[in-house]
Formats: structure tokens, C-alpha cells, sequence
């Protein structure tokens, strides 16, 4: 491959593999979480030794919890269980739902400032595994403690939040549907929908390469190939009495990572290899936590004005299924163009929702999707809890 001088320092998407995500108390729910890290490292290294050669710079995980056996950095845990060289270093970074996508952005940030030529960017959770912790006391000989699950949500919360920041995820983006118009019918449709779609990207051959088979499953575990709009609108609200967010249009609690190979235009002509997409960059933004299921829409028109580009310049628009209310939401506000994909090959609430995983899975996905259509402009975005999002655009060329 030939590259112009400029390219040379530009960041490179090569390579991609991540395990099956797998159903809450599942398949991998008995596997630590940071074995469950080192399984895509491993497979990406093995697979790319011509390219890892020369040395990993760096090995960047995204991770939501890290209250478990993902905590001292399961970065460099992971990097250790993988039998990579003691000499490459880790680093574990949390965006929540975000992390996954972080970790790319950092990666290329650092090739494109000279700082790396090779890193690995991911990101795991075991939310099956997820501990309960107890709570801090302030004396020493405490009558009364109390244990929280680490797994999702607020814990411990500090009481200076207004009540309206700490609602839960689900009720806020219940909250957010409401004020756009968004009923229970157009929630469960999307939800059929990307059952619908996830089912038919395995059944087609879509994920063949890129998903390595781990205790025993092959394929993600979330998905409900009978699913039926019947059985979605017969389950009852999650989050308040008569609400439209149910666990049918919700994303489960899954487990899971992801591993990307992230190079400089340098390390491309060297390795003779052809690279999936070139990372043309990101934007984060922060919202009122209530908000954060419309967070998505400032990040991607951040995204798109620092690029001076438009959606209708967008082939593939990723948008991570938290909920169904937030992806409903998002597209009423953005009001893509007719020829725009979006998830394509289905989301987040057939796929499952592995929080510091699941934002790679998705970048992962749109790269691929872009390169099905010929080649062109990808974005992939995430809400994030605590009132954030992050988009990522990504540029494919076919080969």
C-alpha cells in the first residue's frame, strides 16, 4: 500500500476480533473478567504477527467497573494473560458505555502525536461477575452496612445530585421518548428490529473472522431469533408503572470484550497489510445527566462540523442501542437522509451490552458495514451515563 507523507502519521484501523458477548449469568459468566480481556488480545496478536513484530507500543482497555477482577489496570492484566512480551505496557481507561470507543481515540491520538507506532485499543466487562461491594462507614466500629451491586447504574450516589441526575438510566431515557413523541409500539419495533437484523448478520456470514468461539459459544447469546411483536409488547415496564422502556427494549446486561489493532500509516508500509478504515477523528460532549440519550446528537454534529462534513456524507451511522428510546430519539433530532444505514446488522439489544466492550463492538460493526456499501464515511456513537456521548468517524476504503 502506498501512502502520501501526510498519511504516514495518520492512525489506521488493520485489525478486529472480539469474543461472542455473552447473556447475564451465561455462557461466560464463568470466566474472570480478566481472562475474558486477554482472549481477543491473544487472537489479535497471534493472528497479526508480521505486524506485532516489531513491538506494541501500548495496550489500551476501556472498562466500566473495575470493582472486580477487572480492577489494578486490567489492561496490563490482560496483556499478561495473553503471554504478550512483559515488556508491553497496559492502560485501562472508563467512559462508561463510552470506554470501548475512548480507548480507540486514545490510540490514535497517540500515533498521530509521534507517540506510538502499534497499539492495541478495547475493552471488556464481565457484568455477570460484577461484585457487590459494601459502602463506606465513617465509624470505626459501624452498626449498620450495606452491599450494592457494581454491576450497572448509580451506587453510593453523592446527595448533592439532584434527584433528576440520579433517576435511572432507563427512566431517563423513558423520560427523553416522552418529550419527543416516541410511544411504547416505535420502542418495541426497533427492539424487533434488531433482533431481526443481528439474526440475519450471523445467519449471512457477517461476523465469520472477527468473532472467536470461547467456552463453548459461538455466536452472541443475546439474540432472540423467535422474538415477535407480540411477545415485546407483552412484557410489562421496567422502570416506572405504565412506562414504555421494558427489558424487550432495553439492551441486556451481557459479558464480553473487544481488541483492535490500531497503526500509523508508518507501520502499514512496513507490514505490507491493507487497513480496515482510517480514524478521521472524535468529539465528546457533556449534557445534563437526565439528558444523556440525546447526548448522541451534540457529539455527532460536533463531530461532523470539525470534519466539514454532513450527514448526508454519512454511509454507516452506528449508534450504540442502550435503549430503543435513545436510538428513536437521536434519529428524530439528526433526521439522517433516506440513504444513511443505520445499524444495519442490528444493535446493542440483540447483541447484549458488555459496557466497556460494547462501543468497540460497534465500531467494529460500522467499519465493516461502510466496506459492504463500497467503501466511505462511518460514524459510530454512544450515550453515556452521567449525562456524555462519543462519536468516532471512520473512512473506509474497498479494497
Amino acid at each position: 500500500m502506498t501512502l502520501t507523507s501526510t498519511e504516514l502519521n495518520q492512525a489506521y484501523l488493520l485489525d478486529a476480533v472480539r469474543t461472542p458477548f455473552g447473556r447475564h449469568r451465561g455462557s461466560l459468566s464463568r470466566i474472570r473478567v480478566d481472562d475474558l480481556a486477554a482472549a481477543p488480545l491473544r487472537e489479535l496478536a497471534a493472528r497479526n504477527r508480521a505486524v506485532t513484530a516489531a513491538g506494541i507500543d501500548d495496550v489500551i482497555y476501556g472498562d466500566a467497573n473495575g470493582a472486580g477482577e477487572d480492577n489494578r489496570n486490567v489492561a496490563r492484566m490482560a496483556v499478561l494473560l495473553a503471554g504478550l512480551p512483559v515488556s508491553t505496557p497496559g492502560s485501562t481507561v472508563n467512559r462508561l458505555c463510552g470506554s470501548g470507543a475512548e480507548s480507540i481515540v486514545q490510540a490514535a491520538r497517540m500515533i498521530r502525536a509521534g507517540d506510538a507506532d502499534l497499539v492495541v485499543a478495547g475493552g471488556v466487562e464481565g457484568m455477570s461477575r460484577a461484585p457487590h461491594v459494601l459502602t463506606p462507614v465513617d465509624d470505626r466500629l459501624p452498626m449498620r452496612t450495606e452491599l450494592v451491586s457494581s454491576a450497572v447504574g448509580w451506587r453510593m450516589v453523592n446527595p448533592v445530585f439532584p434527584d433528576h441526575w440520579t433517576a435511572s438510566l432507563g427512566r431517563s431515557a423513558e423520560l427523553i421518548a416522552e418529550e419527543v413523541g416516541i410511544d411504547r409500539s416505535a420502542q418495541d419495533a426497533w427492539a424487533l428490529r434488531s433482533h431481526e437484523r443481528a439474526q440475519a448478520a450471523w445467519a449471512d456470514g457477517f461476523h465469520n473472522g472477527r468473532v472467536l468461539d470461547l467456552a463453548g459459544l459461538h455466536r452472541d447469546e443475546c439474540i432472540r431469533a423467535d422474538t415477535t411483536a407480540a411477545a415485546l409488547a407483552a412484557l410489562p415496564a421496567a422502570f416506572s408503572p405504565g412506562g414504555a422502556v421494558t427489558a424487550g427494549n432495553s439492551s441486556p446486561l451481557s459479558d464480553g470484550a473487544a481488541a483492535t489493532l490500531i497503526a500509523s500509516g508508518r507501520r502499514v508500509v512496513a507490514s505490507g497489510s491493507h487497513p480496515l478504515a482510517r480514524i478521521l477523528g472524535s468529539a465528546v460532549v457533556g449534557v445534563d445527566p437526565a439528558r444523556f440519550a440525546l447526548a448522541p446528537v451534540d457529539a455527532v454534529e460536533k463531530l461532523l462540523h470539525r470534519l466539514g462534513r454532513t450527514l448526508g456524507d454519512v454511509a454507516v451511522l452506528e449508534i450504540n442501542e442502550a435503549f430503543a428510546a435513545v436510538v428513536l430519539a437521536c434519529l428524530r433530532r439528526l433526521d439522517p437522509p433516506a440513504r444513511v444505514q443505520v445499524n444495519p446488522h442490528g444493535g446493542a439489544i440483540a447483541m447484549g451490552h458488555p459496557l466497556g466492550a460494547s462501543a468497540t463492538r460497534a465500531l467494529m460493526d460500522c467499519a465493516h458495514a461502510v466496506r459492504e456499501r463500497g467503501g466511505g464515511l462511518g460514524i459510530m456513537t454512544a450515550c453515556i451515563g452521567v449525562g456524555q456521548a462519543i462519536a468516532v468517524a471512520l473512512e473506509v476504503h474497498d479494497e
